[in-house]
């Protein structure tokens, strides 16, 4: 018989299909977003394995040649992933350099790019709707003719540009381009609570008028 659990005044649940929901709760993005990275992990198990050998060299042999001999491969050992760390940096601030454009060639309307966003958002995949709800303020400021329709504009040109027009916004526009970056580019773990807060952004902006030329309101 399967066993079960109780829980108040509810139904009793059997113990299978409450690890589940257990399993379910616990891998919503929410308990996730203090995680390390991928490059973090991999630096860490890094860190524990120079550790692992420079005990394991110091020790073997009992003797100051051992030791030393130990001390000259850690060395080199460390020296071999130093460099491929500083490539790996390299090759971060190489992608950085030159970021890809905002917006596709594609015609597309901000609604389109929200209606994306939100499917996105549903299923749980927050990079992706992150892009997605900041192209629809991309889309959403060039069809009222608030930053110019320009190809080829990326996130960063587009906070600068907007930011112009919509000084009291300038800072959240930033804040939301950052977040993009550090998502998209930057490998960090998207969320709720940040896609919720550029559509919020989003929503904002679509109510809010340019300064008009001479910086007379």
């Amino acid at each position: 018989m399967t066993p079960t659990l109780w829980y108040g005044g509810g139904p009793p649940i059997a113990r299978d299909p409450a690890r589940e929901l257990a399993r379910r709760e616990l891998n919503k993005p929410v308990y996730h977003q203090d995680d390390p990275s991928f490059f973090e992990r991999i630096l860490n198990r890094i860190q524990d394995w120079l550790n692992g050998l420079y005990h394991r060299f110091t020790d073997v042999g009992g003797g100051a040649g051992g030791g030393w001999l130990g001390i000259v491969v850690l060395l080199v050992i460390l020296a071999v992933v130093v460099a491929a760390v500083w490539w790996r940096i390299g090759s971060v601030r190489r992608n950085a350099a030159a970021p890809e454009a905002l917006l596709a060639e594609t015609v597309t309307t901000a609604e389109d790019h929200r209606a994306t966003a939100e499917r996105h958002a549903a299923a749980g995949r927050w990079p992706e709707a992150i892009r997605e709800r900041l192209r629809a303020i991309a889309r959403d400021l060039e069809e009222r003719a608030i930053v110019p329709p320009r190809p080829g504009r990326t996130a960063d040109e587009l906070a600068a540009e907007a930011g112009t027009a919509l000084p009291d916004h300038a800072d959240a526009l930033t804040a939301g381009v950052r977040l993009f970056d550090d998502v998209w580019y930057g490998g960090r773990q998207g969320d709720a609570d940040g896609y919720r807060a550029l559509a919020d952004l989003d929503d904002r902006l679509r109510a809010a008028r340019p300064v008009p030329l001479g910086g007379v309101p």
